[in-house]
């Protein structure tokens, strides 16, 4: 498999939709080379088909499906990956779920190990897969988008999901005090109320509203990319960023 060298090596997990979508449009408008990641489906097509549209993407992007809740999975997106880009240079662990049954009455056993493997497991799995290369350049960036509810439990999120993210902060936190040494630098990024799909997973029904007066997925991307842009002496390990409405208390 050729390997195209130019610009950075960038990983997007869940790059089928929302933030993950808008980030590797940020990428790929900056010149980057960009593989993203989903479970496949319409929406990792529809990406496909959208971010081709940027000038010079065609060449610079390449999709895989892949569920990163499993070893194979992760696995399988790490190597195929670096077949593709040759250097990982940025991972960003986007991929997340949450599901309508939130309050702790309702959660069931099944539901809770969903929203556990999909948002904890799945970071969990896909940074072991591509450690062992960061390790070996010696570098990199990982950028985890976790949740305020990750800093501040709420019902609106529902247990099982401020569980997950509470955990992913505990997660990041651990692996950049290991890694530090190995030149591996990692950031947080916890937004608040976003305008993506998640949202259809709410109890009761988000307008159209309430959705344009929250942050949008594009406001988030250019969080990672800011994050992307600092030299290797810099390093911000945690961002919050809310919609401008918000009282963060």
């Amino acid at each position: 498999m050729a390997t195209n060298t130019s610009g950075r090596g960038v990983v997007i997990s869940g790059g089928g939709s929302g933030i993950g979508l808008a980030t590797a449009q940020k990428f790929l408008e900056a010149g980057d080379r960009v593989v993203i990641s989903g479970r496949g489906g319409p929406r990792l097509e529809a990406a496909l088909l959208h971010l081709n549209k940027i000038p010079g993407a065609n060449g610079r992007l390449w999709t895989v499906q892949a569920d990163l809740a499993s070893h194979e999975g992760a696995e399988a997106l790490a190597k195929a990956a670096l077949g593709y880009l040759g250097k990982i240079d940025i991972l960003v662990n986007n991929a997340g779920l949450n599901v309508k049954e939130r309050s702790i009455a309702a959660l069931s056993n099944e539901r809770w190990r969903e929203v556990l493997g999909g948002n904890l497991d799945s970071a969990f799995l896909t940074t072991q897969a591509f450690l062992p290369t960061l390790r070996a350049q010696k570098g990199g960036l990982i950028v985890y988008i976790n949740s305020i509810a990750g800093l501040r439990g709420n019902p609106l999120g529902g247990a099982a999901y401020v569980a997950a993210k509470f955990a992913l902060r505990g997660w990041a936190t651990a692996l950049a005090a290991e890694e530090k040494p190995n030149g591996i630098r990692v950031t947080s990024i916890f937004p608040g109320e976003v305008n993506t799909p998640i949202l259809e997973a709410r109890p009761n029904p988000v307008t159209e509203e309430h959705k344009a007066s929250i942050l949008q997925p594009e406001d988030v991307a250019s969080a990672v990319f800011f994050v992307s842009a600092l030299p290797a002496r810099a390093s911000i390990p945690e961002l919050i960023i809310t919609p401008s409405h918000y009282s963060f208390i």
